[in-house]
């Protein structure tokens, strides 16, 4: 048992690590740029709230822990902006590195299922990956709209590039908000946050 502790309060203290990982998208009203941690705390309360809408039935729990649990490699990897083509390269290689090291600090039970998780979120095959992927996309697009597309002016981002993302991502998780995203990226053309 001792041991066992040890291993997840060890883990727990890890975890503070995503705290200090910027992201690129800012926060309501452009204050700051959000940190990992902050991201996946907004997306655990955004499947909690928005689970209806998902196309399939899903495991609202499982989805929850999916959605925390699915940027921890970043801590070794470090955010990867969505856009950024070069970095996305090598995103994968260097997040199945960081999964090795970061998942291993648990117990074996805890490092498989914890590493499962990611691994699922990875692959979006089940329902609960789907909708998983589809608050992680959507939850950016929020906070664009709402900073006034400051993240995209900054990376000059193209609006078809947004438009295959949400595609991909939101629309097999959720032809409903999949609608909703296309709207707000069209509002975004129309006051020039996005290049065409």
């Amino acid at each position: 048992m001792e041991e066992r502790l040890k291993k997840q309060l060890d883990f727990a203290l890890e975890m503070d690590k995503q705290k200090g990982i910027g992201r690129q998208t800012y926060i309501l009203n452009a204050l700051r740029k959000e940190n990992d941690a902050e991201h996946g705390w907004h997306l655990a309360i955004m499947t909690l709230l928005l689970s209806e809408y998902s196309n399939e039935k899903i495991d609202v729990s499982r989805t929850v822990a999916m959605v925390i649990i699915h940027d921890v490699v970043e801590i070794d990897a470090g955010d990867t902006f969505a856009y950024d083509n070069e970095g996305n390269e090598t995103k994968r290689e260097r997040e199945l590195k960081a999964a090795d090291r970061i998942f291993s600090i648990l117990p074996k039970d805890q490092e498989e299922y914890f590493r499962g998780l990611w691994e699922e979120f990875e692959e979006k095959k089940t329902p609960e990956a789907k909708f998983a992927n589809a608050m992680d996309s959507l939850q950016p697009l929020m906070l664009n709209n709402a900073a006034d597309g400051l993240t995209w002016r900054e990376h000059n981002v193209e609006a078809k590039n947004v438009l295959n993302r949400a595609e991909k991502k939101i629309r097999a998780g959720s032809e409903e908000l999949y609608k909703w995203a296309v709207n707000m990226i069209e509002e975004n053309i129309k006051k020039g946050n996005l290049l065409q």
